[in-house]
């Protein structure tokens, strides 16, 4: 059954899968999203490679859309927020700031591998920044999809797809993939390639079909 949201349960607490991209946790007013990869198409562009403009805009429309539709207070970056230093133009980080002026929420930035390219983010980003993790009620959140001893992990990393077929139609999508104990978000970014994912005995695969999220 397709709905815009899908709520599912973990760790005794509910959380929301959002057809954004994002993850929400109503009992602590928190968005989480992973691999945003801003910067992405200016690296391309600036090694010569031809890439459509607006990827950024697109990507944060999207997100603000997010915080808009749930009210969230918080928002969680679960690793690569960056693509590449390179990426980072003037152009991009004036952009970036632009939009954070616009959005009064705490932000926090769990770095992922990509982030390392980058050790000062921009100041007038405003955000707090964690080395490895972050541990909040019966969750884990870090960029790599690695289990937590007593507790849920949230990650990114993968961006995670799933192959649909119907005939002779063919889908990939974006999806949620939940494990028994790890939960990879989907790449938020829609610039970015995945890695087919498929359901194992305990496991469950919602995919995002456009405006709604549907388990498959």
């Amino acid at each position: 059954m397709a709905t815009r949201r899908c709520q599912v349960r973990l760790g005794g607490t509910e959380v929301e899968l959002l057809p954004e991209r994002g993850l929400y946790w109503p009992e602590r007013g928190l968005l989480a999203v992973a691999d945003l990869h801003w910067g992405k198409s200016e690296s391309f562009q600036q090694h010569g490679i031809p890439l459509p403009t607006g990827v950024l805009e697109d990507d944060l429309e999207r997100l603000s859309r997010a915080l808009r539709t749930t009210g969230a207070r918080r928002l969680l970056l679960v690793g690569d927020l960056i693509h590449s230093r390179r990426g980072i133009t003037a152009a991009v980080r004036e952009r970036i700031a632009t939009w954070r002026a616009g959005h009064d929420v705490e932000m926090v930035l769990v770095r992922g591998n990509h982030d390392r390219h980058l050790k000062t983010l921009p100041p007038e980003w405003r955000l707090d920044v964690l080395e490895t993790h972050t541990d909040e009620g019966p969750f884990r959140f870090a960029h790599h999809p690695e289990p937590a001893t007593g507790r849920y992990s949230w990650a990114g990393h993968l961006h995670p797809v799933v192959r649909l077929s119907s005939g002779a139609d063919r889908l990939r999508l974006p999806c949620f993939h939940l494990g028994p104990s790890v939960g990879i978000l989907p790449a938020f970014s829609a610039f970015t390639g995945g890695v087919d994912m498929t359901r194992r005995a305990g496991e469950r695969i919602f995919a995002i079909a456009g405006e709604a999220v549907v388990e498959v």
